[in-house]
């Protein structure tokens, strides 16, 4: 199968959902009218739904009738819920099955659907939604070579496709999907820093923003090393180094690798 006969359901439309749905449908992946969608609550379904033209329905057993590749983008605590009913569908061997839901893991899955069910698990970050996002997805699945490379034509042109052992999906998903969060306080913070010494907000907003995305394109260009990259601006005596040794001193390095730390941890 191709993209062009494929219809993509999602099986909980949250915020993730809706963005990766954003996203194939901009990136021309697949138009809004071949993706379903269900939720628990209909009417703020059809509200979500109505941009893109997606179609919504109203239950996980209307999806996963009228999807070849079904999204599970509910929270972990429902999925045993919602895959209750549906196991039988979703082990259709022209079927797969896509996991969004963070946590969980093809070992996690093996009580919850039957034997057999072609799965993957992935977990996808917000700039999916405008085609620059990461899919950091388990190495261990259960699709065929052939579902691999169709996962692959599908998600490909909206995200970097990373492929971790399940051991390292966790931090992973860490570092691709909370850092988004951290990134942009950075880019607030220099924006306000901007503010303070006469930039227009948004001037100072569309400056770090820029930085942040061409930073990011210079390393996935080159693959040169970021530390190499940070000593490329640093001219003896210049500015910038003593800006990165005030970083240095107030613990920025520090700061963020606890960040990652904390989060691993699960305090």
């Amino acid at each position: 199968m191709n993209t062009d006969l494929l219809t993509l359901g999602f099986i909980g439309y949250g915020n993730m959902a809706q963005a990766m749905a954003q996203g194939l449908v901009d990136a021309g992946v697949l138009p809004g009218g071949r993706i379903v969608a269900c939720a628990a609550h209909y009417d703020r379904l059809v509200e979500r739904t109505t941009r893109l033209g997606v179609r919504p329905m109203h239950s996980g057993t209307e999806v996963a009738a009228a999807a070849d590749l079904v999204i599970l983008a509910v929270k972990p605590g429902q999925v045993t819920h919602v895959c209750e009913p549906i196991r039988h569908e979703l082990a259709d061997p022209d079927r797969m099955v896509l996991s969004v839901v963070g946590g969980m893991t093809i070992e996690d899955y093996a009580d919850i659907l039957e034997e057999g069910t072609h799965l993957i698990c992935a977990i996808p970050n917000t700039p999916i939604s405008v085609g620059q996002g990461i899919l950091v997805t388990q190495e261990e699945d259960t699709l065929t070579d052939q579902e691999r490379e169709l996962f692959t034509q599908i998600f490909d042109p909206v995200a970097m496709i990373e492929r971790l052992p399940r051991e390292l999906v966790s931090v992973g998903t860490t570092i691709a999907g909370c850092a988004p969060a951290y990134t942009a306080m950075y880019m607030e913070a220099l924006a306000d820093a901007g503010v303070e010494h006469g930039l227009p907000r948004q001037a100072a907003y569309r400056l770090a923003a820029r930085m942040v995305q061409g930073t990011g394109a210079l390393y996935m260009a080159t693959g040169t090393n970021p530390g190499a990259m940070k000593d490329a601006v640093c001219s003896p005596g210049g500015t910038t180094i003593k800006g990165v040794a005030s970083l240095e001193k107030h613990g920025f390095r520090g700061a963020v690798i606890e960040a990652i730390d904390e989060v691993e941890r699960g305090d």
